[in-house]
């Protein structure tokens, strides 16, 4: 009976994975955000504009490892609940941006939504991912796929409610206007989904707990490997893992995909915005005209945030059988591939298309790369380990939209019709801008790591450190519950 009880309060820990999964996934979705804050203050460059999206990745990368080592003490519901009141915090405190002036305006938002509202993201992230883990041992594979699998797919959900938010219309998903919204600007659409992603959070973390120790699925039996690793398969602590040139090479072809994939996913949105734009005929270009273009965009953040999260699985199902390293190049020159041909897919169904696969690849990166670090360097130092290999991610969060805004060659301006604060047709001007040398650059890069990962080599270990972690294995597992079933 016991066992039963426990076996059915496990989905309802997937339950609360999911939940607060897709709403921290909602991180994707800066892009739409940029253009409406571009017309709000127009002394602001591109770079600064990015700088926000930049800085929420970084720093939700580096609370991971904090997060991680706290919601080991203190447990996941907790933690999860601490963070999505700091993230709903942070975006509630965001927007009073448009209080300020230019200057003190970009430092209010960077310190708002990227660093309080990052610190939120990675403290609640690692919490469903630690707790699914423990919870399904006889399908782990599967369940951290959904897990992280939902926070790709976020943006599919948040990224056409946002746009609706700021700029008044129906609440659309693939063409399909399911329901109006008013308009709110884009300073209160931050503190409407600050209070949706407070509440989802915290809501969902009251679903995370731990198993109790020694817990088996029923019918399930551990591997014999996990009565003692054997001394090939021993764990590295993260020193050790530090000292391994396998960390660096693995560390660096992760940055590439990760700058390569948030280059694109982070600024979706204002690139169709600039294909769609150049091409007007009708200038200034009308509202009717230009709120559909914002919906297109919006459409293609939420369709790549579906193949954010299909990518997580797909790609993790293909490495079990094609192997990691063969299907960590396929991604690579899949996604070069894409970025070199992608300033010419100007249609919008051929954009779509381009964005997608991009972000299929993105998504195959954070699944394969856990994966790998735990094939590498054993499971037993996994959180920490992998919350240092993830540094790659935050760190292409910060290099791949400066590397799209940096590059920009703007070209002219067009000015375009937009309501105001108070329902009003207010002229403002678009910034138009070439991204092929930033594609360029981001597919070189794919390239470049594509080779890199024929190197990838198992790190070796001495035969007296074999022997020593052998060891410490068998004495832990000894020291460790015996798995019951009742």
């Amino acid at each position: 009976m016991v066992t039963r009880q426990y076996h059915e309060q496990r989905w309802g820990v997937v339950a609360g994975a999911l939940i607060i999964q897709a709403s921290l996934g909602a991180v994707y979705i800066w892009s739409v955000f940029q253009t409406p804050l571009l017309a709000q203050f127009p002394g602001w460059s591109e770079t600064q504009a990015t700088l926000p999206a930049q800085l929420v990745i970084a720093i939700f990368a580096f609370a991971v490892i904090l997060g991680g080592r706290i919601q080991d003490r203190l447990g996941p519901r907790l933690v999860g609940s601490v963070g999505g009141l700091i993230l709903g915090l942070g975006l509630i405190l965001a927007g009073f941006t448009g209080d300020f002036a230019e200057g003190p305006a970009l430092a209010w938002l960077v310190g708002t939504y990227a660093v309080i509202g990052g610190l939120g993201i990675g403290m609640a992230y690692v919490c469903p991912v630690a707790t699914c883990v423990k919870w399904f041992p006889d399908k782990r594979g599967l369940i951290t796929g959904l897990a992280v699998a939902g926070f790709g797919a976020g943006a599919f959900f948040f990224a056409p409610l946002a746009r609706a938010l700021i700029g008044g219309g129906d609440y659309e998903l693939f063409g399909l206007a399911l329901f109006p919204l008013p308009q709110v600007g884009v300073f209160d659409t931050f503190m409407v989904l600050g209070v949706i992603f407070l509440v989802a959070v915290v809501l969902g973390a009251q679903l995370l707990r731990n198993p109790p120790p020694g817990y088996c699925p029923p019918g399930w039996t551990p591997p014999a490997a996990a009565a003692g690793q054997a001394p090939g398969r021993a764990d590295f602590t993260p020193a050790e893992m530090l000292r391994t040139p396998t960390f660096w090479l693995l560390w660096v072809t992760y940055l590439a995909g990760s700058t390569a994939g948030l280059m694109v996913i982070m600024k979706a949105a204002p690139i169709w915005e600039a294909f769609s734009l150049s091409a007007a005929v009708e200038v200034p270009v009308s509202h009717k005209r230009f709120a559909s273009i914002a919906s297109a965009a919006a459409m293609a953040v939420a369709v790549l945030a579906l193949f954010n999260a299909a990518g997580r699985i797909l790609w993790g199902r293909v490495s079990d059988s094609l192997g990691r390293k063969q299907t960590l190049i396929l991604m690579f020159v899949l996604c070069a591939l894409v970025l070199f041909t992608l300033d010419w897919m100007r249609p919008y169904p051929l954009y779509l298309l381009g964005v997608s696969l991009v972000a299929l690849c993105f998504g195959g990166y954070l699944a394969l790369y856990p994966a790998i670090a735990a094939d590498y360097y054993g499971t037993r130092h996994i959180g920490v380990n992998y919350g240092l290999l993830f540094t790659a991610y935050g760190s292409g969060g910060l290099l791949g939209p400066f590397l799209a805004a940096v590059l920009l060659e703007t070209t002219e301006g067009v000015e375009y019709q937009a309501l105001d604060a108070s329902g009003a047709l207010a002229t403002r001007v678009f910034q138009l801008g070439d991204y092929d040398i930033a594609f360029l650059a981001a597919g070189l890069l794919c390239l470049a790591a594509a080779v890199l990962t024929l190197a990838l080599r198992a790190p070796r270990r001495s035969d007296a450190r074999q022997a020593r972690q052998a060891a410490a294995s068998t004495e832990a597992t000894a020291a460790l519950p015996v798995c019951r079933q009742s």
